[in-house]
């Protein structure tokens, strides 16, 4: 009796074995070493140039080469395996010449660990009253001096060339909300041209940086709220057979029902044997619920923003250190992390140090805000491992109160 195999899951599994031949000769292999039996969860390993990266993980944002206020050698002792710069930013400032003769972005900024880079399609986005969107690509005014300039997809890959991230992404129409149907499938359409524009570059440098390391290529999926739109531009850019995906077009505004919607569609399309990114996801709930639809990746500026702003997560929810009740808190932000903020410095000092608005206390801040998202998806991993998922996210949110002021529920 024969059996019938969908042609995307017999794509998939020719797909595989094609990805393992080519990962292993590049520098890159991604490998799930556990699942979890209830959900989509799945803990991974990401080999890379630059050292592996342990899945599902957070990747905190450096969009100019730098993670606001924390050194290299202190993310390093938070055990960072990977962070994210930013092609726009980066190719504004410092520039291409700069970054050519320093050697890439990894030695500009004394950086040995993995690099993943954003495409810079969603700063283009949000900066649509100084950029026109034309088939070729993007014409953008520059928001440091108004300088025009041109990103094509060619464009993106040569830069990312030289900045020699790990991770590479393509470059993208991201899809604003709320978006038209029509328009929706204008810009998917456009971004899966774009995928084979990228994908030729990308080939035409060998795969690799200027600074001779291998280079990943991930694609982007779009298509806004539309589930059909979805599924078709998953397959569409599964058939290019990028090394990773990336789901883009989310947490752009969207109801949460939309974003978990367009999330489990397009993962269920996704090859498991390759890594699945969500662009842009922020919150500790949004990255457990990330996690158990099969999402490997995550970034946001939250936790190095919100620290800035004197906002902290605990385990016990988000805490707004500025607040008066805290003045003669003589204990740390979170009597249950192990962070160097809370095993040296009091909620009281803390305060202080943002009410006088001395640097020490967004780098403090900073420190505890990154290590409770490390920390977060190293809990979830090791859940995994165990199998213990459900019974970790019960007791995880049962304890987290996320409440809109910002202040810790007792």
């Amino acid at each position: 009796m024969g059996c019938y195999i969908e042609p995307r899951f017999f794509l998939a599994i020719v797909f595989s074995v094609f990805w393992r031949c080519v990962i292993d000769v590049d520098g890159f292999r991604f490998e799930v070493i556990a699942t979890d039996a209830g959900t989509h969860a799945r803990a991974g390993v990401l080999h890379t140039p630059h050292g592996i990266v342990e899945t599902p993980v957070f990747m905190p944002v450096g969009t100019l080469g730098t993670v606001k206020t924390l050194s290299q050698q202190e993310l390093r002792d938070l055990d960072a395996r990977i962070i994210l710069g930013n092609t726009y930013h980066l190719y504004l400032r410092p520039g291409m010449d700069l970054m050519a003769e320093a050697g890439g972005l990894h030695e500009f900024m004394n950086w040995d660990r993995a690099i993943l880079t954003d495409s810079g399609g969603f700063q283009v986005h949000s900066l649509a009253d100084l950029n026109k969107i034309t088939e070729e690509g993007v014409v953008f005014q520059s928001h440091i001096d108004g300088s025009t300039h041109l990103f094509t997809p060619e464009k993106v890959i040569e830069i990312e060339h030289v900045l020699g991230a790990d991770i590479a992404m393509m470059f993208d129409e991201c899809t604003p909300y709320p978006s038209s149907r029509d328009y929706a499938q204008v810009a998917g359409e456009r971004t899966v041209r774009w995928a084979k524009q990228c994908l030729d570059a990308y080939d035409g440098y060998g795969r690799k940086s200027l600074a001779g390391h291998a280079q990943a290529l991930f694609g982007i999926v779009q298509g806004s709220t539309y589930r059909d739109l979805r599924e078709r531009f998953t397959e569409e850019t599964v058939a290019l057979n990028f090394p990773g995906y990336a789901i883009g077009g989310t947490c752009v505004g969207e109801p949460k029902e939309d974003t978990w919607e367009a999330i489990s569609t397009v993962v269920s399309i996704l090859p498991a044997d390759r890594p699945h990114y969500m662009m842009g996801s922020g919150t500790p709930e949004d990255l457990i619920q990330g996690v158990m639809r099969g999402i490997d990746m995550f970034d946001c500026v939250m936790p190095t923003r919100n620290a800035r702003n004197g906002m902290v997560f605990t385990q016990r929810g988000k805490l707004s250190i500025r607040a008066a009740r805290h003045a003669r808190e003589f204990e740390p932000l979170d009597s249950e992390c192990a962070c160097y903020t809370c095993r040296n410095y009091t909620r009281a000092y803390i305060r202080h140090l943002h009410h006088t608005r001395e640097i020490l206390g967004l780098r403090l801040s900073t420190i505890h805000n990154v290590h409770f998202y490390l920390n977060l998806m190293r809990q979830m991993r090791q859940a995994i491992i165990e199998g213990e998922f459900a019974q970790w996210q019960r007791t995880f949110l049962n304890f987290y109160k996320g409440n809109e002021d910002g202040e810790i529920q007792e």
